[in-house]
């Protein structure tokens, strides 16, 4: 799973924002935010933003945590968040705040 995934080494954080770009979440690179974020690091490189399509393919790429999100919810919280995307036809965007001065942090949307 983690090989088909994006190196994140040179990210700090992705900074979520809702339709009305709100800040929503962030994720760290960090201890037990490390696979979240090379998993919506992957689906913002892929799809622009976090969308419904964007969100089964995460989910995809989570693999059993997936099922166990779905089994108990509030235990993951980043997967909780894809499964209101696809609910509710949501959308995020992202912007990726970079470890690197030399690579721009952008915000990406729809």
């Amino acid at each position: 799973m983690a090989s088909n995934l994006p190196d994140i080494s040179h990210i700090d954080r992705l900074e979520l924002f809702d339709e009305d770009y709100t800040p929503v979440a962030a994720i760290e690179n960090r201890d037990g935010q490390r696979l979240s974020l090379q998993i919506y690091y992957h689906a913002l490189l892929a799809f622009g933003g976090i969308g419904p399509k964007a969100a089964n393919s995460a989910l995809l790429r989570y693999g059993d945590h997936a099922e166990d999100a779905r089994k108990h919810p509030g235990k993951h919280p980043n997967i909780d968040r894809l499964f209101e995307i696809i609910a509710n036809d949501g959308h995020l965007s992202v912007h990726v705040v970079s470890r690197d001065p030399d690579i721009p942090s952008q915000p990406t949307g729809r």
